[in-house]
């Protein structure tokens, strides 16, 4: 008997079969216990994201040597790179993921096979749009972001570089969903730890000019990752065609407009929530950077530790955007729903432990940047106040990426709406009635459970049973 996907997304299987005709990996996805099998593909997975995240906490380490005003003008670049990061990686990279997830989990292997093509141009075309946007409007965005002097200089010199090569980033995570929605967590973390670690050496390297190389300074950092990228691609791209993956794309497909829409469905909607994460940080960006470079400095190195949120619950995230869209896909709703509250389970537990640790000891963290005063006060400030939050933080990202999986996300992108309203317009509100910078970050923590609880909220409330 044939049914559509759509007629057995949110209905049940209860007949408890195996699945004989399908590959080891998806079977294991329907049929494994739930928590060894999340912990198992979240491992690896965590640690990918977490190596990806220190790409840029590499070179930050190195660019924090040149002085404060270099320091601020990377904090600035961040958000936006991060945006990129996560659009391409957690958002659309999610549709790609679930896309090919669902594919899989119906029975659909030429479809799996043929969205890889599919993917490369949606980020092909999306990166192209980032290069040109930031390249053409960068210098008055990063003057409104609070860059001047030195620090705008620093600022321009990194995002030139690194906006030239976005496209590389895109087309990277492209290769890195297709993998991960197969259920293949290890792959993309092999290839992505082995690139963080040759930064190590790369890094200084070109900031300061070691050996044969040439000192670029800022700049330095950026063309070391940007090396890194066209690493990423052809080590996943030699995998995906070789002939070793679930899948096996051709080397000519006929693009279809359906397939397009499996991924932006999906993706277009969920990158609404990284344009909003991203904004959320740029607004206080804003704020903070009008009390001066050092309080911006220790704002953006403090807040940097926010965004290792995102790859922490990601590697949780990532593994239940395939075992919730491969069991909708195959009708096992009710197995899905229980692996995502199982993931949110993990997902609290590490960013509020990590939180909670920044909280009491923040120099810890900010030291490792810069020994600034102003910037140590600053930061170690933010830290205090928005370290406990960070769990909730964890807490909503982990089931948002469920939902990719499951094709719900309407409540997701309202969360966040919610945390871009308390966030910004609180803040705004803070400083205008004399809170100063404690009331700013303390609405930043409360945006941040808002978000988490909201979304929390709605799938226990039956919103995944929702009609379309």
């Amino acid at each position: 008997m044939s049914v559509t996907t759509a007629s057995v997304e949110m209905t049940d299987r209860s007949d408890g079969l195996s699945h004989p005709t399908m590959d080891r990996r998806t079977r294991a996805l329907l049929d494994s216990p739930l928590l060894p099998l999340l912990l198992r593909l979240a491992a690896p997975n965590i640690l990918l994201m977490l190596a990806q995240s220190a790409t840029g906490l590499i070179e930050t380490y190195f660019v924090g040597k040149l002085g404060t005003d270099a320091l601020a003008g990377v904090s600035i670049v961040f958000p936006g790179v991060m945006l990129m990061q996560m659009i391409s990686a957690g958002s659309m990279g999610g549709g790609i993921s679930s896309s090919v997830a669902r594919a899989l989990g119906s029975g659909r292997r030429d479809d799996a096979s043929a969205l890889v093509w599919h993917a490369l141009v949606i980020n092909g075309v999306l990166g192209l749009i980032c290069s040109a946007s930031v390249l053409t409007f960068g210098e008055p965005l990063y003057r409104a972001l609070g860059g001047t002097g030195g620090s705008l200089r620093a600022a321009l010199a990194y995002s030139n570089i690194i906006y030239t090569g976005a496209i590389l980033l895109w087309l990277m995570n492209a290769l890195a969903s297709v993998i991960r929605g197969t259920g293949n967590m290890l792959v993309p973390g092999m290839v992505i730890c082995g690139g963080a670690l040759l930064l190590i050496p790369v890094s200084p390297a070109l900031i300061f000019g070691w050996g044969p190389f040439p000192r670029l300074g800022v700049a330095g950092g950026a063309v070391a990752l940007v090396g890194y990228y066209v690493l990423g691609i052809v080590l996943q791209a030699a995998y995906l065609w070789g002939g070793r993956a679930v899948i096996r794309p051709g080397m000519r497909v006929r693009l279809q407009k359906r397939l397009f829409g499996a991924i932006l469905k999906i993706g277009a909607l969920a990158s609404t929530t990284s344009i909003q994460t991203n904004l959320t940080i740029m607004l206080t960006t804003g704020m903070v950077g009008a009390f001066g470079p050092a309080a911006l400095a220790g704002f953006g190195t403090g807040s940097r530790l926010e965004y290792l949120m995102v790859p922490i619950a990601f590697g949780v995230g990532g593994p239940l955007v395939a075992i919730v869209g491969t069991n909708i896909g195959a009708g096992q709703r009710a197995r899905a729903l229980k692996a995502a509250w199982i993931g949110a389970a993990v997902g609290f537990s590490l960013t509020e432990a990590v939180g909670i640790a920044a909280a009491i000891w923040p120099v810890a963290w900010l030291s490792l940047f810069d020994t600034d005063p102003g910037m140590l006060q600053t930061g170690s400030l933010y830290l205090h106040i928005v370290g406990p939050f960070y769990g909730f933080f964890g807490l909503g990202l982990v089931l948002y990426f469920a939902s990719q999986g499951a094709g719900r996300l309407i409540w997701p992108v309202a969360a966040q709406f919610i945390r871009l309203l308390v966030a910004g317009a609180g803040s705004a509100i803070a400083l205008r009635l004399g809170g100063g910078l404690p009331a700013v970050f303390l609405m930043i923590g409360l945006a941040l459970a808002a978000f988490g609880l909201t979304v929390a909220a709605s799938i226990a409330g039956g919103s995944w049973s929702a009609r379309r």
